[in-house]
């Protein structure tokens, strides 16, 4: 799996100062300005992010095990759960491409993106471009783009607007027989331990505890042995319960430590751990700096 940090590596030699002190890490890009930097070929593996693309020009992508041709304006998805890769951009391709993790959608409109019909289907993510549509969909990363760039305080809620308006123009084109489809055992337990992992947020009050914490904690819920739990999610999701579970933790500490007043030590509590040694331990780990730096940011 590739995380986010290797792709800024990879793509642009350098990984954005302060990104880590964003919730959700946003980046937004032109395709033809990524071309000017970097020829290479993405591997065909899983990312830990989710990947946007509106495409112009003549293609085959790989997703999962499906060759797709891809020609015109076109808009793509690509989930964290399905590897990707694509042929060579030939010279003249154009577009734009965002990239981001789950929680930047976790911080104010909660939206499980895992939930959404778009991302659970097992349709194809790629949508053909009209004429007229095109427009409205430029326009949308034309405007990640600039606020991107600027240092409006508010910009990470108007980008999120602009994202959501891409998830539901994207469901609009779905047949609505193409947005629900059976799944199987496997994929079911995935989206019962999702939903119970969710249901645990947002964390609203200093009462509010985060009490499963283990993959253990889950698999007794869900009746299930923990063996078989974790193979499910790992198959499914290509990363362990634990790793899901450690996300949507950081995503939280980060909300609460960014939006509330809270002691960091009532944080800590909150979500579970011992002591606010450990807390601090945690968030260096994941975040690259401790609860103090990360709230003064």
């Amino acid at each position: 799996m590739e995380s986010l940090e290797s792709f800024y590596q990879h793509k642009f030699n350098r990984y954005p100062p302060n990104l880590h002190h964003t919730i959700g890490q946003f980046g937004v890009f032109r395709i033809e300005d990524r071309m000017s930097n970097d020829q290479s070929l993405p591997l065909h593996v899983r990312r830990n992010f989710f990947k946007i693309m509106l495409f112009t020009g003549d293609n085959q992508f790989r997703y999962n095990k499906e060759i797709i041709p891809v020609t015109g304006n076109t808009l793509l998805f690509f989930h964290p759960h399905e590897p990707y890769s694509y042929e060579e951009l030939i010279p003249g391709t154009s577009g734009y491409f965002c990239v981001f993790r789950s929680e930047f959608f976790q911080e104010q409109l909660r939206i499980d993106l895992d939930q959404l019909p778009l991302f659970r289907s097992v349709a194809k993510p790629v949508f053909p471009l009209s004429p007229e549509s095109y427009p409205e969909v430029e326009s949308l990363f034309e405007k990640m783009l600039r606020e991107n760039q600027g240092d409006y305080i508010y910009k990470y809620e108007l980008i999120r607007n602009y994202v959501s308006e891409l998830f539901y123009l994207a469901m609009k084109m779905t047949p609505p027989e193409n947005l629900f489809q059976p799944v199987d055992a496997g994929k079911r337990l995935t989206l019962l331990f999702l939903d119970l992992l969710e249901q645990q947020f947002p964390i609203e009050t200093p009462a509010d505890l985060f009490l499963l914490r283990t993959p253990g904690d889950f698999a007794d819920k869900l009746f299930v042995h923990v063996n078989h739990l974790n193979r499910a999610i790992k198959k499914t999701t290509g990363r362990t319960t634990s790793q899901h579970i450690f996300d949507r933790l950081l995503a939280e500490a980060k909300v609460l430590l960014k939006h509330t007043d809270w002691s960091i030590s009532d944080i800590s509590r909150v979500l579970g751990f011992d002591d606010g040694a450990h807390f601090n331990k945690f968030l260096r780990k994941h975040a690259g700096v401790g609860p103090t730096a990360f709230r003064a940011v």
